[in-house]
């Protein structure tokens, strides 16, 4: 199956630095706020966003790095460096989850009284940059880690702020002191599977794990259906970030089975098939005799 889409690196720059400028006017509503009423769940979110405009800007000069070409030093050129930065973000954002958590815990048994009115105003703007910025992000490639990254940032902030607006509903008809403390640990539950999620992936990429959307045994068996193929050893795939699949492979042929140079040759239809059934456009194939599988260690 082909791999193909409409999104352009540009594009995501693009996108990334809207959300930037949106996310840093918003911390700066966030700040005042969180002085103005000592609200937790103001500073859970204002931890949220300062955070994003780290990751926000980090994603952004990842994304200008990974468009640099390959060369003799780093042959495969900067691309991984987005799937660092959607690692650094997500340890970020559990640094602060895990601050949150604690502070919120402590007034639980010591509540603070926070004003009802200025947390909504604040609240509801804060909101509104926050869906701005998903939109704008919305748009760019889903398949690339780095933007999901970034997103899943903005995404945080969002919850926080419908958990601000919650929390100042309840402080508004209930008084109860509470609500503010309440609204930040849920908060909290929302973004935690999210970020693990997400740090996971990011290991998988790093450790060179298979692309999820990718079964190796049906890339082998494929391989190995392909004519003039007896058998195929030291199959790889692996990807350098999330939109970057590779593959490795030695593939054994019959004595004739070189076959012609071209369409005719087992190599050429051996990284076709890789290509249009797999998306696996970047494959390094070893054609070699039967004769020589017992010049090399195998990897099973």
């Amino acid at each position: 199956m082909g791999h193909g889409h409409g999104h352009s690196p540009e594009g995501d720059r693009t996108r990334l630095g809207i959300a930037l400028v949106v996310t840093l006017g918003a911390t700066l509503l966030g700040a005042v706020g969180a002085l103005l009423t000592g609200s937790l769940a103001l500073l859970a979110d204002l931890g949220h966003l300062l955070t994003d405009a780290g990751a926000l800007a980090a994603a952004l000069v990842a994304s200008v790095l990974a468009a640099r070409p390959a060369n003799t030093r780093r042959t495969y050129g900067l691309g991984r460096v987005e799937v660092l930065v959607a690692g650094l973000n997500g340890i970020a954002l559990i640094a602060v989850v895990v601050w949150v958590g604690y502070e919120g815990v402590n007034r639980l048994f010591e509540p603070v009284r926070i004003p009802g009115l200025p947390l909504l105003v604040i609240g509801a703007l804060g909101l509104a940059g926050n869906l701005v910025s998903l939109l704008v992000l919305a748009g760019g490639d889903r398949r690339n880690m780095n933007l999901r990254g970034a997103a899943l940032h903005v995404l945080g902030d969002a919850l926080g702020s419908v958990g601000v607006l919650v929390a100042a509903a309840v402080l508004l008809l209930t008084g109860w002191p509470y609500a503010d403390t309440v609204a930040s640990l849920f908060i909290v539950a929302l973004i935690v599977p999210r970020t693990v999620g997400l740090l996971r992936e990011v290991g998988h990429v790093l450790l060179e794990g298979a692309p999820k959307h990718i079964d190796v045994g049906e890339v082998q068996e494929a391989l190995r259906g392909v004519p003039g193929v007896r058998d195929v050893h030291d199959l790889h795939v692996w990807a350098i970030n999330d939109r970057k699949p590779s593959v490795s492979a030695h593939v054994v042929v019959d004595e004739d089975g070189h076959g012609p140079c071209g369409e005719g040759s087992v190599l050429d239809r051996a990284a076709r098939l890789l290509r249009d059934r797999f998306g696996l456009a970047h494959s390094t194939l070893q054609v070699e005799q039967h004769s020589h599988s017992g010049h090399e260690e195998r990897c099973d």
